[in-house]
């Protein structure tokens, strides 16, 4: 198939496909959240109870072991990544994999900023995962469960060794509350609920095993901490962030929002039916990927394809032979197109990523929702090319 030029009469109901923040929950208003205690201090008992459900009915969305700390941090997934690894690396050598931006930029943090010489890069190009093989768990290892400017994922936790003698810290932004984490794999785990609930930006979520508390306990890194980075005090864990405690001050109206996304995923079942949702949403574009032949994957193993943030390029001759700067444009193309129809907003791909395009898939979108867009694809594709050979 190579595209219509004829507008296509169904409209996604919701044109929100950004990979973050991310599309509203179906449902979703305003008044969903009249019950957050706004110009209340959050250290008063109901900021504190309020912080305190949303800790606890993550621990019961996300199946998190009960011996597991969480907690609300500050700055988002960025946030909680570098409290964690500002806080526990440097006791052993580390392995840093990346395979996209995200996982770039912590390998950039750990090398130049923490200075550790001792580090070890694994790094694959974009569309692959690095030889997990050759992973050294007695060293740390910090990884992203899912590289959300790439589209590419870990299949599962099988790599990780049970016996290992590091810490496993797991930046799982794009895939918590819709890929299943193994946490006996993972002994820190961070995301920002403004993926895939659709929560608002600003705030993040760390969980730390019982080895990594260990850790806090036990060992003192070389560099000075800021307050915002600090989990322990006196050379004990500082209990009371895993109780709703907050470092610094959240916004109770984010919070109430997040539970209100965080009851809607138990209305439907669980993490199960959000898992189920975001791959449904998957194997809509698969089977409109498998009969067109414009478009593929970015992600070169089905294995390993995201189904969050779904990246895709193009892959026509006539486009793909084309110089980087005339592919980006040919894209954004695409994207300008969309847009200027209200079909889709902000699907083009990360800045640092191959030309292409980025579709969001997580649990808050709806399957129909993407099952009207590819046809919208489609016409936004033969029109970029009609104007691309006018341009010729």
């Amino acid at each position: 198939m190579t595209g219509s030029t004829s507008k296509p009469d169904n409209r996604p109901a919701n044109s929100h496909f950004s990979s973050g923040p991310c599309s509203k929950r179906p449902g979703w208003s305003l008044q969903g959240l009249s019950d957050a205690p706004l110009g209340r201090s959050h250290r008063a008992k109901i900021g504190k109870a309020k912080l305190a459900e949303a800790i606890e009915v993550t621990r019961s969305v996300l199946n998190v072991p009960d011996e597991y700390r969480i907690g609300i941090v500050p700055a988002s997934d960025t946030g909680a990544v570098e409290m964690a690894m500002w806080s526990l690396l440097g006791e052993r050598p580390v392995d840093m994999l990346a395979w996209e931006s995200f996982g770039a930029g912590w390998v950039t943090d750990v090398v130049k900023q923490l200075k550790l010489d001792d580090a070890r890069k694994l790094e694959a190009p974009y569309g692959e995962l690095p030889d997990l093989s050759s992973v050294n768990f007695d060293h740390d290892v910090v990884f992203t469960w899912n590289g959300t400017t790439s589209g590419v994922r870990v299949p599962n936790g099988d790599w990780i060794a049970d016996d290992r003698e590091g810490l496993t810290i797991c930046d799982a932004t794009s895939a918590a509350f819709a890929q299943d984490l193994d946490f006996s794999k993972l002994d820190v785990v961070t995301f920002s609920w403004q993926k895939v609930l659709g929560g608002e930006g600003g705030h993040g979520v760390l969980i730390l095993s019982p080895r990594a508390v260990e850790r806090l306990e036990t060992y003192s890194p070389p560099w000075p901490l800021p307050k915002i980075f600090r989990l322990t005090k006196g050379g004990k864990l500082i209990e009371g962030i895993f109780r709703g405690e907050t470092i610094n001050t959240p916004s109770m109206l984010c919070v109430e929002d997040y539970l209100d996304a965080l009851k809607w995923a138990q209305s439907l079942g669980g993490l199960s039916a959000l898992i189920k949702r975001a791959d449904t949403s998957l194997s809509v574009l698969d089977h409109w990927v498998s009969k067109t032949d414009w478009v593929d994957f970015l992600a070169a193993d089905p294995a390993t394809r995201s189904n969050t943030s779904i990246c895709l390029k193009v892959v026509d001759p006539d486009v793909s032979a084309l110089p980087q700067d005339q592919q980006s444009a040919f894209a954004k193309s695409i994207v300008s197109l969309l847009e200027a129809e209200g079909v889709a907003f902000d699907i083009g791909s990360y800045r640092d990523a191959p030309a292409g395009l980025r579709i969001w898939t997580g649990a808050t979108v709806e399957s129909s929702d993407v099952e009207a867009l590819t046809a919208w694809l489609d016409w936004a594709y033969a029109e970029a090319k009609i104007q691309l050979q006018k341009a010729a």
